[in-house]
C-alpha cells in the first residue's frame, strides 16, 4: 500500500487549511478542527506554519460566544499577488489583485496599433504603474494571466489564429512577454477567460454546462462541460469563426493557407455589421452606432440587427446540436453592446431551424469578463504555487514574503497548448 510522504500530507494539510481560511475567514483553531477533521495538534501546528509564512495574520479574537475566547486567523492580503491582462484589438486592460482577490488597482486603454513591440511596451508599462501603486514590484508578482486572441498549438511557442493583432503571431512574442513582465506567465485565449468569468461572476454563475458566443471585432466561443473549459486536443475548441455555411458553395474558393478572418467571422462580426449597415443606405459607422439607430427605431438599422440575429442563430443551433449547453452566453462587444436588441430575433430564429432551444442571455460582465476570468484562473495558480509540497517558507526581503515554489519552471516553461 502507497503511504503518502510527510512533507506532502504536510502540503494538503496546509492548502486545506488556507482554503478554508480563505473562504470563511476570519476563523479559529476549533472551527478549522471542526470543519476539516484535522487533530488538534495538527492544526496548532498548521496555524503556525501559516502564520510564520506570512500567509495567514492573527486578527482578534472570537467574542459574544459562551466560554474562553479564541485566536482568530485570516488571510494575509499582502502574501501574494495576481496580474490578469486582457488583450483585445481596441482595448488593453490590467488589474492587480491580493491574495484574498481584491482588486486593488486596473487601467483600461487603447491597444497601441502597428507592432506587437508597442503591445508589450505598453504591457510592461501598465503592470509597472499597478504594481507601483501597490508598493511592489512586478517581479514580486506571484502569477500574471494572459487573456489574447489567438492559441498556442502543443509544441508551438508562439501564437496561431490571431489576426487582430499585427504581428502577434511572431515567433518572438511570447518570449518577449515573459522577459517584459519578469514574473510567471500563463496565456490563455481571451474567449475561454471570458465564459470562465462568466461562470464565476456573470450571467452562468450556477450553471456547468454553456458557452459562451463572443462577438466583436472576432468572433469565438468557449464551451464549459461539467464546469470546466474545454480546450480540444489542440487547443482549438471554439474557433467557430471558421465555420462555413454556404455548403453549396464552390470548397475551392476558400481562404489561403494563412487563412485569416474565417469565413463566419467575416459575416457577423463587427466589420460586418459596418457593412451590413452601408448596404442598408446607412453612413459609415461603427457596430455600436449601428445598434444605437436601432434602438431610436431607424427601420434600416434594425434591418441590420435581424440579419446578425438570423445569422447568429445558425452557429448556435450548430453548437446546440453539438454540445446541448443549458445556456449560451452573447458576449465580447456586440453581444454585450447589441444584446438587448439580439436576443428576441435570434432566439425565434433558432426555434424556426432547430429543435435545440438553449436558454440565450446577454453577458452580465461585458468587457470585465476576460478579466474576471484571468484573475480566478491566476488566484487558484498562485495558491497551487504557495503549497507545493513542502511547508511555505517566510521571503526576507521585499513585500512578497511566501516562497512561490514552482516560480521557477512557471516563468521558463514555454507556453501551455492551453494558451
Amino acid at each position: 500500500m502507497d503511504v503518502a510522504k510527510p512533507s506532502l500530507v504536510r502540503a494538503i494539510n496546509l492548502r486545506a487549511t488556507f482554503d478554508l481560511v480563505n473562504r470563511s475567514g476570519p476563523v479559529a483553531a476549533p472551527d478549522v478542527v471542526r470543519r476539516t477533521g484535522l487533530s488538534k495538534p495538527t492544526v496548532a501546528d498548521v496555524l503556525n506554519q501559516l502564520v510564520e509564512a506570512g500567509i495567514l495574520l492573527r486578527v482578534g479574537r472570537t467574542s459574544g460566544l459562551p466560554g474562553p475566547t479564541a485566536q482568530l486567523y485570516d488571510i494575509n492580503p499582502r502574501a501574494g499577488w495576481v496580474m490578469s491582462i486582457d488583450i483585445g484589438r481596441e482595448w488593453l486592460r490590467t488589474a492587480l489583485c491580493d491574495l484574498k482577490g481584491n482588486v486593488v488597482g486596473q487601467t483600461a486603454s487603447r491597444t497601441p496599433r502597428g507592432t506587437a513591440r508597442a503591445v508589450i511596451a505598453r504591457l510592461r508599462q501598465e503592470a509597472a504603474r499597478l504594481t507601483a501603486a501597490a508598493g511592489i514590484q512586478v517581479a514580486d508578482l506571484n502569477q500574471i494571466v494572459v487573456g489574447t486572441p489567438g492559441v498556442v498549438r502543443p509544441g508551438e511557442t508562439h501564437f496561431s489564429l490571431a489576426p487582430q493583432l499585427a504581428g502577434w503571431e511572431s515567433p518572438s512574442v511570447i518570449h518577449a512577454i515573459r522577459d517584459a513582465l519578469e514574473a510567471p506567465v500563463r496565456f490563455e485565449n481571451d474567449v475561454n477567460m471570458a465564459a470562465v468569468g462568466e461562470h464565476v461572476r456573470g450571467a452562468a454563475v450556477g450553471c456547468d454546462d454553456f458557452v459562451l458566443l463572443s462577438v466583436g471585432t472576432g468572433v469565438g466561443i468557449g464551451v464549459v462541460v461539467d464546469g470546466a473549459v474545454r480546450r480540444g486536443a489542440r487547443g482549438l475548441a471554439g474557433e467557430i469563426g471558421y465555420l462555413r455555411f454556404d455548403l453549396d458553395g464552390d470548397p475551392t474558393d476558400a481562404h489561403p493557407a494563412g487563412w485569416g478572418t474565417g469565413a463566419y467571422e467575416a459575416q457577423v462580426s463587427s466589420a460586418a455589421i459596418a457593412d451590413l449597415a452601408q448596404q442598408q443606405g446607412l453612413p459609415a459607422m461603427r457596430a455600436e452606432a449601428v445598434f444605437g439607430d436601432a434602438r431610436r427605431g431607424d427601420p434600416r438599422a434594425q434591418r441590420v440587427v435581424e440579419v446578425e440575429a438570423r445569422r447568429l442563430a445558425y452557429a448556435v443551433a450548430a453548437i446546440a446540436a453539438i454540445l446541448d449547453p443549458e445556456l449560451v452566453v452573447l458576449g465580447g462587444g456586440i453581444g454585450t453592446g447589441g444584446g438587448d436588441l439580439l436576443l428576441r430575433p435570434l432566439s425565434e430564429t433558432l426555434a424556426a431551424i432547430s429543435p435545440f432551444t438553449p436558454r440565450i442571455a446577454a453577458s452580465t460582465l461585458g468587457g470585465d469578463a476576460v478579466i474576471a476570468g484571468c484573475t480566478a484562473l491566476g488566484l487558484e495558480l498562485a495558491y497551487d504555487s504557495l503549497f507545493a509540497v513542502g511547508p511555505p517558507t517566510r521571503r526576507t526581503a521585499g513585500h512578497a514574503r511566501v516562497d512561490r515554489g514552482l516560480r521557477a519552471t512557471a516563468h521558463h516553461d514555454s507556453a501551455p497548448a492551453s494558451i
